[in-house]
């Protein structure tokens, strides 16, 4: 007779008082063939998932796993109809994460998670953690995730987690599962606290080797949570402090970060401190850093590096970001068919519209001068 247990983070958030999206179940006592016939769809190979036949959500057989090579990769499963709870269990990264519980509603903790969720601990289950690499990352995220109800890392799992990196397991990880996991760290409340913590466990280095952590960027990137949700420009103050565009580049190319992402942080490198100090700059430089956006085809640049830049902003206001985008609509405001019509032709045509852009700029700035 098989058993049916409502498992990890469902589990966790329920006990935490926070929203449930997801739910994963585990199975115990079943084979592949006694789920398929009940109208279970298999949607792994290796391991024993299945899709529940109505409400699709995740199924999985109870199983243990053997490390047979390196990094993430190299396990060998078992689910036989033996595999008990507590050893499918024993196999996850964290005591918080390997909490049960079964149809009726009880809890089921033979590793003491609940104590470590009263206690705000994010502690390692057992010494299996060591397999896995991307295990470093997923602690990185869940302290940041959790960072606002008070969780810290177990010192022990902190030195387990420096071991990993010192014995180069983190290597092994592909430059795809570290994007995912850090484009979910840049979703959370606190996303500078991934980043701290792969710092201080030593896989920063490693695996962001570009990435140096200053006050400014923590600063930053904490306060870009309260600007935006969009990851692509926290993304961006993440590499505001590079020192060249070339090293957003490598960065970007050594996590295989999205294009719509390295095109923003790139921006954000280039002219974050321009936008800073906007009113001191000429007309020529304005438009300079209006083409440079590439604002005429992507208006959005425009706000998603005036966000990026208030990130590092540490004033109650920004007039910057004011006095820009009024100097953007005034040279939006030139009118390119005038020009035309006038009888200017090929490359003049540019130049000309060029030209009264900052035209328009500079008598607004003359302007505001003679104002103050």
């Amino acid at each position: 007779m098989s058993e049916v247990y409502l498992v990890g983070g469902a589990v966790r958030d329920r006990l935490l008082g926070l929203p449930v999206f997801d739910r994963d179940w585990v199975v115990v006592g079943a084979t592949p063939e006694e789920l398929i016939s009940l109208g279970f769809e298999q949607v792994g190979r290796d391991f024993p998932v299945f899709l529940h036949p109505k409400t699709k959500e995740e199924y999985a057989l109870a199983r243990t796993e053997r490390k047979s090579g390196k990094g993430y990769c190299g396990f060998i499963c078992d689910f036989s109809k033996e595999i008990t709870l507590e050893q499918d269990l024993i196999r996850r990264d964290l005591t918080i994460n390997a909490i049960a519980m079964d149809e009726q509603g009880n809890i089921v903790d033979p590793y003491h998670g609940v104590d470590d969720i009263n206690q705000r601990l994010l502690r390692h289950v057992s010494s299996a953690f060591r397999e896995d690499p991307l295990r470093v990352l997923r602690v990185a995220r869940f302290a940041g995730r959790y960072h606002h109800l008070g969780f810290t890392i177990a010192q022990e799992t902190m030195d387990l987690m420096k071991e990993m990196i010192s014995i180069g397991e983190i290597s092994y990880l592909t430059p795809e599962r570290v994007w995912k996991e850090t484009e979910k760290a840049l979703a959370s409340e606190n996303p500078q606290i991934y980043f701290q913590v792969l710092e201080q466990c030593g896989a920063l280095q490693i695996l962001f080797p570009e990435l140096v952590l200053t006050t400014n960027i923590i600063y930053a990137l904490k306060k870009s949570v309260n600007l935006t949700h969009e990851l692509t420009v926290r993304f961006g103050v993440l590499c505001g402090d590079l020192i060249s565009k070339d090293s957003v580049e490598r960065l970007c190319k050594q996590i295989k970060a999205p294009t719509s992402f390295s095109k923003i942080a790139k921006i954000v490198q280039q002219y974050r401190k321009v936008v800073s100090h906007i009113t001191v700059q000429s007309a020529s430089q304005i438009l300079e850093l209006l083409n440079g956006i590439d604002v005429w085809r992507h208006p959005h640049h425009l706000k998603q590096l005036i966000i990026a830049s208030e990130a590092f902003n540490e004033s109650a206001t920004y007039p910057q970001a004011q006095y820009l985008e009024h100097a953007y609509n005034l040279a939006y405001s030139v009118n390119v068919q005038e020009i035309i019509a006038q009888g200017f032709t090929g490359q003049s045509i540019n130049l000309e519209l060029q030209k009264r852009r900052i035209e328009v700029i500079l008598n607004w700035i003359r302007l505001q001068l003679n104002q103050s």
